[in-house]
């Protein structure tokens, strides 16, 4: 598990804003409940997982947005 900064890769920045997008948009097209909040009970070590990284990683995001708040 990783903790504290999260390095920057423009490549993956990039990818998840473009080639996710579509993926995503698709999925929640077909898929009922995809991308709803609530069905981490389905994958519950992974949603656990999830909840961890988002709450002890940080990232240049995070950081420009405390400072321009």
């Amino acid at each position: 598990m990783k903790f504290g900064f999260r390095t920057p890769s423009i490549k993956r920045s990039i990818s998840a804003r473009t080639t996710g997008r579509a993926k995503r948009a698709i999925k929640r097209a077909l898929i009922p409940g995809y991308g709803k909040r609530g069905m981490g009970i389905l994958h519950p070590k992974k949603a656990l997982y999830n909840r961890v990284y988002r709450r002890t990683t940080f990232g240049l995001g995070d950081i420009f947005k405390a400072l321009f708040k």
